[in-house]
């Protein structure tokens, strides 16, 4: 089978990328940036007169012979057909994050603050390139449909966003993960049992079947899609269940990705709360990961703890194969002989797991930045680890500050602040961390958190290899959710079907009320 269809798709994609950068380039487009970025510097300009060059490049010598060379079955064939529909999925992508994003925001903050939130619309409603990107994805599955040359590339987003999360543990440090980690096994174990012993407790009131009852449990209490894979064998269960969980979890998991990042904003969430919150109360990881760029569109601290919290719940998998498996046989009397528990927990463990366990092991131990390091930046106070002179605090901001000190209560934090008074930097770790805790804090005023929001960023740090990573995890998460929403079809969703509909929006709606109380109650505002 030929899998590239001859078309001059591809080849207008390239030549659209090439346009907007020459228009970058020459100034063409100047005022529509300015218009865009009214009174600051338009945030995208490094991103727009570069990346349209290079992809641009790609696709107009690849559409050229998609369209105009002659083909033949093989591997070549297959894999650089997805080239067409990868570029799709990129050009809206671009197009999204650079110009149609920034427009609803020009057009929100002209609306003006709503209500007592001190919130724009775009805000609060999430109205950013990573939920624009999913509608889009999804508007063009369902009502246009995803053109034939393009169909075998969009199968390519679920890599974009495996890949990120891989990426993902080079900007981790063990403390963070320490600090996380304990935190997620306590919650995602809590949670995970919880809702797995839920769906098994109400399935067997409802009078479901045991094997529908069991993938059931594993799609809504472990990490979705992966875990119905993982567990149908286990429990025998029938193509027809297997579709009904992974509709159900498809339904529940869509909403959720565009309610979560709402609620979180009219409840003022943290980083660190929202992402806790997304990796313990959504279902699928992509879900998790579209949910926490939605709350935080332009970083990825929010990602970050959602995919320790979501990763967790992964490695939490075998534990739930075997539960399953065990209770399967003491409610049918036997498991078939051909299920091998073990062999079916090592093939279907999601990989992208264990790469990104590769990675956190290669950062601990300096290969991306110091192993000391937080988010990706390492703490440095001298010349030589990268510290300006200028960065020194002067008299004026030394005096906002000592005339603040005694507002702060803990004995801990007001002798970080005399440090920092004494040398016009700080001085230690210990004390970027006590003076991260006061700036969070906000009991002091306006002008002194901004003072110290500068000295903490003076003596913080990224590496290099962390800063690009950052680009391209950022990037390869759009790319990802953006084709993630050409694969969202209302007929998939349909195929819930009546009780396991019912069932899982019942368990799905208990895990993400109560994981937000949990939050909210005991989860700190920094890592």
């Amino acid at each position: 089978m030929i899998y590239t269809q001859k078309s001059p798709a591809l080849l207008i994609i390239g030549l659209s990328m090439l346009a907007i950068w020459s228009g970058v380039e020459t100034g063409l487009l100047n005022p529509l940036l300015e218009h865009l970025s009214p009174d600051k510097p338009y945030k995208y300009l490094n991103e727009v007169s570069s990346l349209p060059l290079y992809f641009g490049v790609i696709a107009v010598v690849t559409g050229c012979w998609h369209w105009l060379g002659t083909h033949k079955a093989g591997h070549l064939d297959y894999y650089s057909s997805t080239i067409a529909g990868g570029m799709l999925i990129l050009f809206i992508t671009m197009l999204i994050r650079w110009f149609i994003a920034p427009q609803i925001e020009v057009m929100s903050t002209g609306i003006g603050l709503i209500g007592n939130t001190g919130k724009y619309v775009h805000e609060l409603l999430g109205l950013n390139y990573v939920v624009l990107g999913i509608v889009t994805g999804i508007i063009i599955v369902n009502v246009f449909k995803v053109p034939g040359w393009a169909q075998n590339g969009v199968r390519l987003s679920r890599l974009g966003l495996k890949t990120g999360v891989i990426l993902l543990g080079a900007l981790y440090s063990a403390a963070e993960l320490k600090n996380l980690g304990g935190l997620s096994i306590i919650m995602i174990g809590i949670f995970v049992l919880g809702s797995v012993g839920i769906v098994l407790w109400i399935g067997s009131r409802r009078k479901i079947s045991n094997s529908m009852g069991g993938v059931l449990s594993a799609g809504m209490g472990v990490c979705g899609v992966s875990a119905t894979v993982a567990v149908a064998p286990v429990v025998q269960a029938k193509p027809v269940e297997i579709a009904y969980t992974i509709g159900t979890i498809l339904l529940w998991g869509v909403g959720c990705m565009f309610v979560f990042p709402i609620i979180g904003h009219l409840l003022d969430m943290s980083y660190v709360q929202f992402g806790a919150w997304a990796g313990t109360g959504i279902l699928n990881s992509a879900q998790v990961a579209g949910a926490a760029l939605a709350f935080q569109p332009d970083g990825i601290e929010t990602l970050m703890v959602a995919e320790i919290f979501n990763i967790t719940r992964v490695l939490i998998l075998p534990v739930i194969v075997l539960w399953l498996a065990i209770w399967y046989v003491k409610k049918e009397g036997a498991v078939s002989s051909e299920v091998n528990v073990g062999h079916v927990v090592i093939t279907k463990f999601p990989v992208f797991v264990l790469g990104f366990i590769c990675m956190f092991a290669l950062s601990t131990t300096g290969a991306f930045a110091p192993a000391s390091h937080y988010q990706g930046k390492y703490f440095g106070n001298t010349q030589a680890q990268g510290f300006k002179q200028e960065n020194l605090l002067n008299s004026a901001q030394i005096g906002v500050l000592r005339a603040e000190i005694n507002s702060i209560d803990r004995t801990e934090h007001r002798a970080a602040m005399r440090s920092l008074i004494e040398n016009g930097k700080i001085m230690t770790v210990e004390d970027d961390n006590a003076i991260r805790s006061i700036i969070n804090a906000s009991a002091l005023s306006g002008q002194a958190i901004e003072i110290l929001s500068a000295a903490h960023h003076a003596v913080r740090h990224t590496a290099e290899k962390i800063e690009a990573f950052r680009q391209w995890i950022t990037w390869l998460f759009a790319f990802g959710l953006v084709g993630l929403g050409m694969q969202i079809t209302v007929s998939a969703m349909r195929q819930a079907g009546g009780e396991p509909a019912i069932i899982g929006g019942i368990v799905g709606f208990i895990k993400a009320a109560l994981s937000l109380a949990v939050v909210i109650l005991i989860v700190d505002d920094t890592v």
